[in-house]
């Protein structure tokens, strides 16, 4: 949510800055600041809104420092104005910090602090924490300031501070939300992710829940919240800076559209013999004989990762013959569920550091099951607290609304199904050759079926002005239906509801009128007659329909009237692949619906791309 970065070095520190907070964009804002220390004095510009205004007032009002923190502010406590823009700082202004997350005993600890003499100027939970360190402040750190600052804070908070007092040093800590530490050659920066640092260094370091690190010129430390040392990973991030510009296309969403044959390319190529249909998932780290003893798996996940998990639940009780249940991430703890040694978690999350499914995860493991993580981002900390891991590697996702994270978590279940599959000794190889083949040749398929891009543009004028869709699927391609319609939803501001198509009757049905769309997903298959049955009763309630089937499919046009409905064909594939195909073009739908809208693509209001707080 909030964006991050911090800079130690010996290049200009305002444009190291605004750079970082350019590239943390995504994860949804509605501010902006800066603070910089510069001879022994803290100088801070901050606004409401976008960059450029925060660009703004630093071109009325320059400022330069020899270091300095940048935050991009998602609004929790407090209305989005330049009042409660971080950076915030302590009554003196010489302690500055920005913050990510949530303090949970705020009030407490504001009235306490207020009782002791300090004065507030914002509405927000984390200027607290700059009035706590300098109520800590003495003569061994800032560090150690901080440390005793955090034993009165309840709550999950990735926070990054500096104080002019301790000079040329940042310290940050995490609790939750992410802090990702870049390794220079005698530059340092601190972040919220990876893209802000990716122009200066790939080498990172992702802090631990209670971890800390102490970042000066000379050098970074790493310890525990306590002051005890702990041992760090540097990991190599394998992103070329330019992978996350737009690269000529209008939207970064669009551009990763465009990119999915290559990420499913990535997240394929290596892991299995098209010779003996073996499967290899070397990272997984789990033996076979525990594998071989689970009797039920439990998908974990949120939103689109969400959507994901569902088809994953079609994949392996088709493929492995494993009883799967589905959970939402944010409601899983909730519930006391039922958790055996037996029993598999496997979570999935594009970042790795979403809160409520990092949650799920803890609550699984702490119940005595095994745990899988599918993820995007090595070393995040879902990767580093399942037992194994399935990395997808989609490479850096800008965009909000996710597209090729999506598909290559869908790949990345259907090798999980079939590894799974392989050590229980549940498909043949013949069988399973015949899968990763299928498996292998999706980049292609998608190549074909992102040539339906020009006649989606032409479908999105027709139907950008209603206000309400329906999307209707049946079997494995239902949980796309719902992500089609989450999709139009999340960056067009449409209401938009996605159905198992049988389920139409049972409510659903009586929205349908002359001013609801339908989009109906009608690949081949054994369920295909059905759907073409719920397209019939759509249409005669005047409902407008947006036939999504594959180009084996001729009989379907004899159920579309070329006057009111559309018509989007892709190319056949087999049943299992079909998920993968048949969203592509619902995320054109909504790109383009979207775009005709006037609406902020890649930046939708009050989401963020990376949800790392309850």
């Amino acid at each position: 949510m909030c964006g991050i970065i911090g800079y130690i070095g010996e290049k200009p520190v305002v444009p190291v800055l605004i750079d970082g907070l350019r590239r943390l964009e995504y994860r949804g804002y509605d501010s902006a600041g800066v603070a910089l220390v510069r001879n022994g004095d803290v100088e801070v510009r901050r606004s409401a809104g976008k960059l450029a205004r925060l660009e703004e007032a630093l071109a009325d009002q320059p400022v330069d420092g020899d270091y300095g923190l940048g935050h991009t502010r998602w609004a929790t406590h407090g209305r989005p104005t330049e009042e409660n823009a971080h950076p915030h700082r302590d009554c003196t202004g010489r302690i500055v910090v920005v913050h990510n997350g949530i303090i949970e005993n705020y009030l407490q600890l504001k009235l306490e602090l207020e009782d002791q003499g300090h004065r507030f100027e914002t509405e927000t939970d984390t200027e607290i924490v700059a009035h706590l360190v300098e109520r800590e402040m003495r003569d061994d750190g800032l560090e150690q300031a901080v440390r005793r600052a955090l034993t009165h804070v309840r709550g999950l908070f990735g926070m990054v501070l500096l104080a002019a007092d301790d000079p040329h040093k940042l310290v940050a800590v995490r609790n939750g939300p992410p802090i990702v530490v870049g390794m220079g050659d005698r530059e340092f920066l601190v972040a919220s992710d990876v893209p802000a640092v990716l122009s200066y260094t790939r080498d990172v370091v992702f802090l631990g829940d209670e971890e800390m690190a102490v970042v000066t010129r000379d050098g970074v430390t790493f310890t525990d919240f306590t002051g005890a040392p702990v041992e760090t990973t540097t990991q190599r991030i394998a992103w070329d800076p330019v992978m996350a510009e737009k690269a000529g296309y209008k939207h970064f969403m669009l551009k990763e559209i465009f990119e999915q044959p290559w990420a499913i390319q990535e997240t394929v190529l290596g892991r299995g013999s098209l010779q003996s249909g073996q499967v290899f998932l070397g990272e997984l780290e789990i033996s076979n004989d525990r594998l071989q003893a689970v009797d039920r798996i439990v998908i974990l996940a949120c939103g689109t990762s969400w959507h994901a998990a569902l088809v994953g639940k079609f994949l392996i009780e088709r493929l492995v013959g494993v009883p799967v249940e589905v959970d939402y991430g944010s409601e899983y703890r909730y519930r006391d569920p039922i958790v055996a040694s037996t029993t598999l978690a496997v979570v999935i999350t594009q970042s790795g550091e979403t809160a409520d499914t990092l949650a799920a995860l803890r609550e699984a493991r702490g119940k005595g099951a095994m745990s899988i993580a599918i993820c995007n981002v090595v070393g995040s900390m879902a990767t580093r607290e399942a037992d194994g891991t399935v990395y997808t590697h989609a490479g850096p996702e800008i965009g909000v609304a996710s597209t090729k994270a999506f598909t290559s978590q869908l790949v990345a279940l259907h090798l999980l199904a079939l590894y799974l599959a392989q050590v229980r000794g549940a498909l043949p190889p013949e069988t399973a050759l015949r899968h990763l083949t299928e498996l292998n040749q999706v980049p292609r398929l998608i190549e074909q079926t992102l040539k339906c891009d020009e006649a989606i543009q032409a479908i999105a004028q027709r139907f950008y002005a209603h206000r309400n869709f329906l999307f209707l699927g049946r079997g494995i391609n239902y949980p796309i239906a719902l992500e089609g319609a989450l999709k139009l939803k999340e960056i067009s501001y449409i209401h938009a509801e996605g159905y198992p198509a049988g389920e139409m009757k049972h409510g659903p049905i009586a929205l349908i009128d002359e001013q609801m769309p339908v989009v109906a997903l009608l690949p081949a298959g054994q369920v295909f007659e059905k759907m073409a049955a719920n397209l019939q009763e759509a249409k005669a309630r005047g409902g407008a329909v947006i036939a999504l089937t594959d180009d084996s499919q001729h009989d379907i046009e004899n159920l579309i009237d070329r006057d009111r409905d559309a018509l989007i064909t892709v190319p056949a594939s087999s049943p299992l692949i079909t998920p993968i195909v048949m969203v592509v073009p619902l995320q054109l739908l909504a790109y383009h619906i979207s775009v005709r809208r006037g609406c902020d693509v890649d930046q939708p209001r009050n989401l963020a791309k990376s949800v790392t707080v309850e």
